[in-house]
Parts: structure tokens; C-alpha cells; sequence
């Protein structure tokens, strides 16, 4: 789909229809534009869930405000945020970048060494604020690829977090949840669909310098 007509074409979906499932092939896609999507320092800080569970969403369900789409998309995505970048983390992502660029290891030691440093100042809020951030990259991202083959997103962050952490065991792994986009069609009953869209003029929007 065309890039301007795509982005005229979604919304935030508030009805999908339970019985459109996405396609395999089209979930190897969002698999890829998710691993594709660009982060500081190369570092994706974050984990991409996929929760199929029926009955799993339906415990989520009122921890998410009772939204539908929780359990009604095809897919539903939760985005998290590893809670902190650890040196290990860091030496991973250089032996990686080593690896598949072929570089000399003590070309990129320093690099290394810069990093750490660096990321070592922050404290473990900011840490998590960073990596918060690199979420809604992802997030927009994913939209945009979505819209283009045709699949509906709702992006939110009207979930307890929290909760979402305590149920899936997220603590344990060093990660928090930040942002659910549940993925699928359509219903041809949203009315939703059919509201023009609403944004700022260019005139509004724009500045030149």
C-alpha cells in the first residue's frame, strides 16, 4: 500500500473481528520490521512477546481496563523493556557486531569500554527511562509496516504494567512491560473506521528556519 494512503487507511483500532487470523507469512514480516527497528547504540534493549494464550489473555483482560482488543486481535504484542543494560549485555553486542561485520575484536574494544561508561553513569530509573524510549520506536515502526500490508494495531498503554510484570514473571528476567499493540482486522462493525481524521494543518505542524 501506498505510504500516504496507508497512514490515511489506520487507526487505532477499537474492534477487531475475532475470526481473521494473520497469516504465517505476514507474521515472519512483523518478526523481521521488529528486529530491523534501529536503537541506541545498536543495542535493542527490549523483548518482543507474543501472547497466544486464549486463556492467558483472558487473566490479562482486566488488568488491561477490560479493552476487547486484548483478547479479540489475531496477535497481541507486548513490547518490553530490559530494566537495566549490563556490561555483559554490552560485550554481547560487540562479540555480535565482531561477528557478523568480521572486524578485528581490539578495533572495537574501545568502543566497548565507551559504553559501558557511559550507560554505567545512569542510574537504574534512568536506564529503564532509556529503554523505554527505544519501545516507541519499535512501536512506530511496526504501525507503519502494519498499515502497509493491510493489518490493524491499537497501541497502548492503558494496561498495569505492573500486574502485566507479576503475571508473565518479567521481573525475573530483567524486564518490564511497556507497551501492548494488539494486532489483527478489523471488524466490519467498529464504528471507529469511519470517523475522518483528525490532525493539524501543515501551517500548524510546520516551521522553517
Amino acid at each position: 500500500m501506498d505510504i500516504i494512503k496507508a497512514l490515511n487507511w489506520r487507526y487505532a483500532t477499537k474492534k477487531f473481528d475475532p475470526e481473521r487470523k494473520i497469516n504465517e507469512s505476514d507474521l515472519r514480516t512483523i518478526r523481521e520490521v521488529l528486529r530491523l527497528t534501529p536503537s541506541s547504540y545498536g543495542l535493542q534493549p527490549l523483548k518482543f512477546i507474543f501472547i497466544e494464550d486464549p486463556q492467558l489473555r483472558k487473566v490479562l483482560l482486566p488488568h488491561s481496563f477490560n479493552q476487547s482488543q486484548v483478547t479479540d486481535a489475531s496477535h497481541l504484542l507486548l513490547i518490553c523493556s530490559y530494566r537495566d543494560i549490563r556490561n555483559e549485555d554490552i560485550d554481547a553486542h560487540i562479540r555480535n557486531t565482531v561477528n557478523i561485520r568480521n572486524l578485528d575484536p581490539d578495533r572495537m574494544t574501545g568502543y566497548g569500554d565507551f559504553m559501558k561508561r557511559t550507560i554505567g553513569e545512569l542510574s537504574e530509573s534512568s536506564k529503564l527511562t532509556w529503554n523505554v524510549k527505544q519501545a516507541y520506536i519499535v512501536l512506530g515502526q511496526l504501525m507503519l509496516a502494519c498499515a502497509q500490508m493491510g493489518i490493524d494495531t491499537t497501541p497502548m498503554e492503558g494496561f498495569d504494567a505492573d500486574k502485566f510484570d507479576e503475571i508473565l514473571g518479567l521481573n525475573e528476567k530483567n524486564l518490564h512491560a511497556t507497551l501492548l499493540c494488539p494486532m489483527g482486522y478489523r471488524s466490519t462493525d467498529d464504528p471507529a473506521q469511519y470517523n475522518p481524521k483528525v490532525r493539524k494543518s501543515e501551517e500548524d505542524l510546520f516551521e522553517t528556519l
